[in-house]
């Protein structure tokens, strides 16, 4: 069964979340969720900006300032990443880590 849910003026339809689980938050597991899990193992500029909840030329910009790992086609247009170098890199950035799952490690 699946449930229809509006976004952006847009009808998406989403599967039944399992018992006890809500429907507009995503399943976290080990290994950075299922959230992370779902993506391919090599992304694309506008999937990885999906993925890190960044806008596209933001993305771009820190390729650019080399302060994300990302890798370049020869002749230097395309450009790719690798998911788990990519969730190696956001564990690795200061700050408190303010997702759901943490708070449920916090109180185990």
């Amino acid at each position: 069964m699946s449930v229809a849910k509006r976004e952006y003026g847009v009808s998406v339809e989403q599967p039944q979340s399992p018992a006890g689980a809500s429907a507009t938050e995503p399943a976290t597991g080990a290994g950075g969720g299922a959230a992370a899990s779902s993506y391919p193992e090599i992304l694309t500029t506008a999937m990885a900006a999906e993925m890190l909840h960044v806008h596209v030329e933001y993305l771009r910009r820190m390729v650019r300032e080399d302060r994300i790992p990302a890798h370049r086609f020869p002749g230097g247009r395309e450009i790719r990443f690798v998911r788990d170098e990519l969730i190696a890199w956001v564990r690795a950035q200061p700050g408190e880590d303010r997702s759901p799952s943490a708070a449920e490690k916090a109180t185990t």
